[in-house]
């Protein structure tokens, strides 16, 4: 059995997940936590991903990264590297499918404590990097860390978009689902099944280790309350 789908897939939705906890909580840090004019737009566009089929996305990433599109070229042409039916732009369909749920839940972990105990930190002498790190962080990280569950699962399942941008391209691009799809069209069924049976198991112990992980620490932190 060839396991590239597995290693594929778990590459993937880890940089993928990485990617989404730094932009999804500075974006809920800069968006959700403050008032300006336009705020609703800009929230719409960036919750704008979870609405959309996966194939429109793809075609959106695809008309972006291809050899014609405003990026795609750019790249090609300056460093001669081409993201589209590569790992990389897996990658990014990946990001930018799951990135709703991370800034969905990181806008509301930063909502549900009270600002005071920020603002009192600031009246301290406590600068904006050191009061997020020591306090808000902390406080939102329960919510945070339900919302980078949600983000590596979304990853590691995502497909319509990956197709379309990254393409079925043996030991290349070919992720756990985009595996499942050709082995049933081919008729490998056996091949379909074990790639099944691999997806729900990694689903599964993920969310249930961090959900292990998660009651355990909030105890903690309860406790040293």
């Amino acid at each position: 059995m060839n396991y590239t789908p597995l290693i594929l897939s778990l590459k993937i939705a880890s940089i993928a997940t990485c990617i989404v906890l730094v932009f999804g909580i500075l974006f809920a840090r800069l968006v959700a936590r403050n008032q300006f004019p336009g705020k609703r737009i800009i929230e719409s566009v960036l919750m704008l991903p979870l609405v959309l089929p996966p194939t429109v996305i793809g075609f959106g990433l695809l008309y972006m990264f291809g050899k014609n599109g405003p990026i795609g070229s750019f790249l090609l042409q300056t460093f001669d590297f081409q993201i589209v039916f590569t790992w990389i732009g897996a990658v990014i369909a990946a990001t930018v499918v799951s990135f709703p749920l991370m800034y969905q839940s990181a806008s509301a972990a930063f909502q549900t404590y009270d600002s005071n105990i920020e603002n009192a930190a600031y009246t301290m002498g406590g600068s904006k990097w050191r009061v997020f790190w020591t306090i808000s962080f902390p406080l939102a990280w329960p919510g945070l860390l339900a919302g980078l569950v949600l983000t590596f699962a979304r990853a590691l399942g995502e497909f319509g978009a990956t197709l379309m941008i990254a393409g079925y391209i043996p030991n290349k691009t070919d992720t756990i689902p985009i595996a499942i799809y050709f082995a049933v069209e081919s008729g490998n069924t056996d091949k379909a099944v074990f790639w099944v049976i691999s997806m729900l198991i990694i689903g599964f112990s993920a969310i249930l280790w961090l959900n292990w992980w998660s009651g355990r620490n909030i105890l903690k932190f309860t406790n040293e309350k």
